[in-house]
């Protein structure tokens, strides 16, 4: 029987690509969404991957959206907590809305999530955890002290969280994208982000597609030994 994979933010950028990924692995794949109805339609009409829309800062929400999920799919094996936003400023900018909102979204999801879904693969006795963090949670940035807090905290829920599944064939693991080739990273001034390139000892940014690949290998059966790791594909940017 196919696993049941969802992938949260997964109708756009590196979300898009670990979906894609997935199904093409043979997984039946639910992608979240929180606002944007028009591109979700769009990527199921050219995926076939059907979405569903649900804000992950909200606990609630994230149960009822997994209960959709399995009344359409079946029981979900896995999940890829990759729904992220920022609201960036230095620290004397930085309202206490923009801090919440990313803390709730970026990290909060991750526990919503985990909390909807641990106790089903736990009594299966098959799960897969995998969280997006990022290469800024990892080496700090200026002016994101909100999404770096976030993501590192998504580094230390992935080492804790394995501890607990591990007994129960549950493997729990982050990936640490550098910068890729998205929407988001688009949005950075051509100046700014030349300044970026010349910082990546490959001298590029990375793919969505790269990611995906990493997520692929953690999400199948091949990966039950990894477990509490972090995976940094970041193009050597930051290597620890």
């Amino acid at each position: 029987m196919a696993r049941v994979a969802i992938v949260t933010g997964g109708t756009r950028g590196i979300g898009e690509a670990i979906s894609l990924a997935l199904h093409d692995m043979g997984m039946k794949v639910a992608a979240s969404y929180a606002g944007n109805d028009e591109k979700a339609r769009d990527f199921t009409a050219r995926t076939g991957i059907p979405a569903f829309k649900w804000d992950v800062a909200d606990f609630d929400a994230c149960q009822e959206g997994v209960n959709a999920v399995e009344e359409a799919l079946g029981c979900v094996d896995i999940v890829v907590n990759n729904a992220g936003i920022t609201r960036d400023a230095t620290l004397m900018r930085m309202t206490y809305h923009m801090w919440k909102e990313v803390i709730d979204t970026n990290l909060g999801g991750c526990f919503n999530m985990a909390k909807a879904t641990f106790t089903g693969m736990r009594d299966r006795k098959w799960g897969r955890i995998v969280n997006i963090g990022s290469i800024n949670g990892q080496a700090g940035q200026y002016g994101q002290v909100n999404y770096a807090a976030a993501k590192s905290g998504i580094h230390g829920f992935t080492k804790a969280l394995a501890q607990e599944g591990a007994k129960f064939g549950i493997t729990v693991n982050a990936i640490a994208p550098g910068y890729i080739d998205t929407d988001m990273v688009a949005a950075v001034p051509p100046e700014v982000l030349e300044k970026i390139v010349a910082k990546i000892p490959v001298g590029r940014l990375g793919q969505a597609r790269e990611i995906a690949r990493g997520v692929a290998f953690l999400c199948s059966e091949d990966g039950g030994f990894v477990t509490g790791s972090t995976l940094s594909i970041n193009g050597g940017q930051h290597m620890y």
